[in-house]
C-alpha cells in the first residue's frame, strides 16, 4: 500500500467521521480538510446558522487537535488574541500569559465583527506560526490551523477582512443553504440524540497529522500542471473585471490544495482536475474587482470559473 494511499483511506475516515455530525457538505468538508492536510487556514464564509461553526470544532474532534474558540466582537483587543505579559507580585515580574492562539485549531469566529486592528494580530501567526508580544518572540504549536468564520460583509456590523488578511487564508469556502431532505435530516437527528451538543470520534493524533502533511509534501507535480497553475493566476491579473489580480500565493495555494485532494482520492500525482476542483475557493477571495464591476453585481466566483472555461489545462496527464 503506498503512502498516498494510506492517506487517502485516514482522510476518508476523518470524513465519514464527521460526516455522522455535519449532515451533507461533502465538497466544503474535503475541501477543508485538504486545506488543513496542506498546512493552511481556511475562512468559512455565508450567512449565519448554516453549521460553520459546527465544521470547525466537528473537525477538531475527529482531528484530535487542542481546540480554542475565539468569538470576535467589535470591542476585542489585539492582546486578547495573542495573549499578554501580566504582572505577578509574587515573583515581581511580568509573566507571558498566551491568549487563544496557543492551541492546535482556534475557531476565530465571525472574524469579520472584529476591527481590521485586532483581525491584523492574527497575520504573523497564519504566516509565520509566531506571535510577537512587547519584543518577544513566541513559536505556535504544531501544527497550528486557523478556521475563521464570517458573516457575509452586507450584514450590519461587520468589517471587511483586509486583502492581506484575506490572502493568508489558503482556502475560502461557502457553505450554502442545505437541500430540504438533508434539512430534515438535520432535524431527524438532533432529535436523535436528544440534546444540542453533538461530538465526534478521533480519528486521528496531533502525531499523525504531522505525518499525513509530511507525505502530501511528496506528492509529485509535473511541470504542466505548475504552468497551467501560474496561467490561470496570470489570467486573473488581465480580466478586465479585476482591478488587482492574484498574487504567486495564489499559485501556491492550488498547488498545495492539488496535493492534498490527490491523496484524498489515493494518488501521489495532481491531475488538472485537482487544480480545477479548488481554483474558485483558492483564488476568488485573492481578487480585487474594479469599482464599476464590484457595483455590477460580478464577483470574484464568478471571474474565477470564467476564466476555468478559458484558460487551456495540459493536454494530457498521469492516470
Amino acid at each position: 500500500m503506498t503512502s498516498a494511499t494510506r492517506i487517502g483511506i485516514e482522510g476518508k475516515s476523518v470524513l465519514d467521521a464527521v460526516g455522522t455530525v455535519v449532515v451533507g457538505r461533502q465538497r466544503s468538508l474535503r475541501l477543508a480538510l485538504a486545506a488543513i492536510l496542506a498546512g493552511g487556514h481556511v475562512l468559512l464564509e455565508d450567512v449565519p446558522g448554516l453549521g460553520k461553526t459546527l465544521i470547525a470544532r466537528s473537525l477538531a474532534q475527529a482531528l484530535k487537535l487542542d481546540f480554542k474558540r475565539l468569538q470576535c466582537t467589535p470591542d476585542l483587543l489585539p492582546a486578547d488574541v495573542t495573549g499578554s505579559f501580566v504582572y505577578d507580585p509574587g515573583d515581581r515580574e511580568f509573566n507571558f500569559r498566551a491568549g487563544p492562539l496557543f492551541t492546535g485549531l482556534l475557531l476565530a469566529d465571525e472574524i469579520n465583527r472584529t476591527p481590521p486592528k485586532t483581525q491584523s494580530a492574527l497575520l504573523e501567526a497564519m504566516q509565520e506560526r509566531q506571535v510577537t508580544v512587547e519584543g518577544r518572540t513566541f513559536p505556535l504549536p504544531r501544527p497550528f490551523h486557523v478556521l475563521a468564520t464570517a458573516n457575509p460583509v452586507e450584514y450590519e456590523g461587520t468589517y471587511p477582512l483586509p486583502e492581506a488578511q484575506l490572502d493568508r487564508f489558503l482556502l475560502r469556502l461557502d457553505i450554502g443553504y442545505p437541500p430540504a431532505e438533508e434539512e430534515v435530516e438535520v432535524l431527524r437527528r438532533r432529535l436523535a440524540r436528544r440534546q444540542e451538543d453533538a461530538t465526534v470520534e478521533a480519528v486521528l493524533d496531533t502525531d499523525r497529522l504531522l505525518a499525513l502533511q509530511r507525505g502530501v509534501e511528496q506528492v509529485a507535480v509535473d511541470d504542466d500542471i505548475l504552468r497551467y497553475c501560474v496561467d490561470l493566476v496570470v489570467a486573473t491579473r488581465a480580466h478586465t473585471a479585476v482591478e488587482v489580480g492574484a498574487s504567486p500565493r495564489g499559485a501556491q495555494a492550488l498547488v498545495l490544495v492539488g496535493r492534498a485532494l490527490a491523496v484524498l482520492d489515493g494518488r501521489d500525482f495532481v491531475l488538472p482536475e485537482d487544480v480545477k476542483e479548488c481554483a474558485v475557493p483558492a483564488l476568488a477571495h485573492r481578487l480585487t474587482l474594479r469599482p464599476e464591476t464590484w457595483t455590477s453585481g460580478t464577483t470574484g466566483v464568478e471571474v474565477v470559473t470564467e476564466l476555468l472555461g478559458r484558460v487551456a489545462g495540459p493536454t494530457s496527464a498521469r492516470s
